[in-house]
Order: C-alpha cells, then sequence, then structure tokens
C-alpha cells in the first residue's frame, strides 16, 4: 500500500519596498528630505557601522508587514552601511533607529504628531525631530525631542545673536539649525555647516570665480597676482 503526500504550499509573506506614493508631497519638502538624508551620509561616510537613510520602509515586527514606518529621514549606529531596499530589524541585529526626522507637511502632520510618534517611542528611537519648510502646520516650526523612560520631551533651543534656532542632537553630536528658516546641519566641533556633495561644489566655484576676478582686477593695476 502507498501511502500518498499531501503538500501544502505556504504563501510566502511579502515586504513591499515602496506604496506607490511620492517620497515628499511637494518640492520644498523633497530638496530638504535629500538635503538632511545626502549630508548625513557624508558626516558618517567614514564609518561603516553607521546606516542613514530616507523614505525607506522599517518593518519591525516578522511576519507582520503591516507593522512598518517610513521615516524622511532616519540613523541606525552598529549596522552595516549598505545599498537596502527596506529595513527589517530582524535581519539588523534588532537595531531600530536612534535618530529620526520627519519633513512636515499638510497631509503628514497629524500621522507624524500622533502615530509615527507613538511608533517611534515603542521602537526606542532616542531623538524625534520634525521640521515644517513652510512654517505653516508647526509651531515653533523646527522642534526635537528626547526619549526618557518611554515618553518624550522637548529639547531645548538656543537662538543666536543673529536670530538662528538651534537644537542640539546628542545622538548625533550636531545642531538642527533654522536659519532664515532653512533647515541646516552644524558641526560645532569644526564650527561648519553640513553640506551635500553638490553644495561644496558650488562654493568651490563661487570661490574660484572670485578669485579669478580679483586677479583680473590685480593684472588691470599692473599687478601679478602671481607675486603675492
Amino acid at each position: 500500500m502507498t501511502a500518498s503526500v499531501e503538500y501544502i504550499f505556504v504563501t510566502p509573506i511579502e515586504y513591499p519596498d515602496e506604496d506607490g506614493k511620492p517620497m515628499a508631497e511637494g518640492d520644498i519638502q523633497c530638496s530638504y528630505l535629500t538635503y538632511a538624508r545626502n549630508a548625513l551620509r557624508i558626516y558618517f561616510q567614514n564609518r561603516p557601522n553607521v546606516y542613514v537613510a530616507g523614505n525607506l520602509f522599517i518593518y519591525y515586527e516578522k511576519g507582520y508587514p503591516e507593522s512598518v514606518v517610513a521615516p524622511d529621514v532616519f540613523v541606525v549606529f552598529g549596522v552595516e552601511n549598505r545599498d537596502k531596499r527596506s529595513y527589517k530589524t530582524w535581519e539588523e541585529n534588532n537595531q531600530t533607529p536612534e535618530f529620526v526626522l520627519e519633513i512636515t507637511s499638510k497631509t503628514t502632520r497629524s500621522k507624524d504628531q500622533g502615530a509615527k510618534k507613538g511608533i517611534y517611542a515603542f521602537l526606542g528611537v532616542r531623538e524625534y525631530f520634525q521640521y515644517d519648510p513652510t512654517g505653516d502646520y508647526l509651531n515653533p516650526q523646527l522642534q526635537g525631542l528626547h526619549l526618557v523612560d518611554g515618553n518624550y520631551f522637548l529639547v531645548a533651543a538656543n537662538t543666536l545673536l543673529d536670530g538662528t534656532v538651534s537644537l542640539p542632537s546628542q545622538v548625533l553630536g550636531l545642531e538642527l539649525r533654522l536659519e532664515a528658516g532653512k533647515l541646516r546641519f552644524y558641526n560645532p566641533a569644526t564650527g561648519e555647516t553640513l553640506l551635500t556633495h553638490e553644495e561644496e561644489a558650488t562654493v568651490r566655484q563661487a570661490a574660484e570665480e572670485k578669485a579669478q576676478r580679483l586677479a583680473a582686477k590685480l593684472r588691470e593695476l599692473n599687478i601679478d597676482p602671481d607675486s603675492l
């Protein structure tokens, strides 16, 4: 007698890499998301165990693809810095972000203030910053929260003499600054603002053009700029 074997096919659980929605509501939100992600990647580029990403799905419960959140920008310490299609915590030694930045807009403000805030606290995100580039939905425009015993408390802001608002990030070792309404990361150790590669190229080009104009002016005065 031959025994029959019944095979049961189990459909693998899918963890989508995208939801078909644009990564930001508009050009303004997208530009700051891109700046923050790229500037932080450059800042941490020599640390292979720091992972910086933006608008990437984070799955935080294996077997439950609905347990997902997609921060605009986040930083994870203690994991390999390599390209990922999505971030699954159980594949990354259960490491979760320690820093999150959300670029708030009309359609995201309720989630940023409610559901996402609760998820980040649950995940143990030590610092949660929000920035409203248009100044329409957050007051103040730049806000920071730090986690203490499972609850978020405001990060104290400092106002500099020129009116710049500065909020320290202990996790990053940087300051988030609001300069004339524009978000920038500032390194207090070097006294420099973090730039993207494109911004660095623009600054270099402007400096070269200025040097060329100065050299031309000196030659008009019969002064050889190379002799100075």
